[in-house]
């Protein structure tokens, strides 16, 4: 795990939080969301862990129910959560309703609930972006759906990791995650289908 210099600026009654990262390589960071643990599993699949060994940060897109699943990741890097409405009464820095990150030359956005860019306009879209994170970033993380996608909207890269336990608002069974790397011009991200022993790209 590679340290990373970060500084965390916080609003007073603002929802969202800060972060700056600089850092001149490919920053890889991990994607995750609706864990919904311990209600699932007491502990995340070691696939998970395998996937995201190396990373730098891990965004998880809420629904933890259990600060347990941070600390557990958080041996892999530093992690940020975006509330989800399973959360509620939480109480610890790495979770805020909403974050605006600088994760080297790209802005990130991460908030648990976002309307899906299948079902709504970009101008639409973009407006939840300026209401929530005070800007249109390059990237914004989400949850909530358990759906794992990827979507461009109009130069924005929406990406919800799905849930790697409850994928598609199923029963227990291995589900999806993402990785992004964060180098040249444009974001790449890609989900992962997790299964007994390993994972592939989808």
């Amino acid at each position: 795990m590679r340290t990373l210099a970060c500084t965390h600026h916080g609003i007073q009654g603002e929802i969202t939080a800060f972060v700056s990262v600089s850092w001149s390589q490919v920053l890889k960071v991990g994607l995750i969301a609706d864990t919904h643990m311990p209600g699932t599993i007491s502990d995340l699949w070691p696939e998970v862990i395998d996937l995201f060994a190396g990373v730098d940060v891990i965004l998880h897109a809420g629904d933890l129910h259990t600060l347990s699943v941070v600390e557990e990741l958080g041996k892999l890097g530093p992690v940020y959560v975006a509330r989800g409405n399973g959360d509620v009464g939480i109480v610890d820095d790495r979770l805020q309703d909403a974050w605006v990150l600088s994760l080297g030359s790209f802005t990130i956005g991460m908030i648990h609930h976002f309307p899906s860019p299948v079902r709504k306009t970009s101008q639409q879209l973009h407006k939840y972006m300026r209401r929530h994170f005070k800007t249109v970033p390059d990237v914004v993380v989400y949850g909530h759906t358990h759906l794992e996608s990827i979507h461009d909207v109009d130069g924005v890269l929406c990406v919800n990791p799905g849930s790697p336990t409850l994928p598609r608002n199923q029963s227990l069974r291995y589900g999806h995650v993402g990785v992004m790397d964060l180098a040249g011009d444009r974001p790449l991200a890609v989900l992962y289908e997790l299964f007994d022993g390993g994972f592939r790209a989808l």
